[in-house]
């Protein structure tokens, strides 16, 4: 039996882990568009086929609403929330 590994990318966010998975990815652009706060860009990584991946265009920017997780029709984004920090 011959195993695969899919390779992700991912990308530290203040309030979360981006994860992309190129492999899934055919840059359609509708995480792009669905953004409510215009934090994905272009990026230099090619997808399945050929195309751009995308990527948060900053650490801060991303405000982890998982908007673009839902909208992706391929499975390739994948929002790791972080734990708030406690204040004590």
């Amino acid at each position: 039996m011959h195993e695969t590994k899919i390779k992700h990318l991912t990308y530290d966010q203040e309030k979360a882990y981006f994860h992309i998975i190129p492999y899934f990815c055919k840059g359609c652009g509708l995480c792009r568009e669905k953004c409510p706060s215009s934090v994905l860009v272009w990026s230099e990584t090619l997808g399945v086929y050929g195309t751009p991946t995308v990527m948060p265009k900053d650490e801060e920017s991303c405000i982890a609403c998982s908007i673009c997780q839902m909208v992706c029709p391929d499975c390739a984004i994948v929002i790791e929330k972080k734990k708030k920090k406690k204040n004590r």
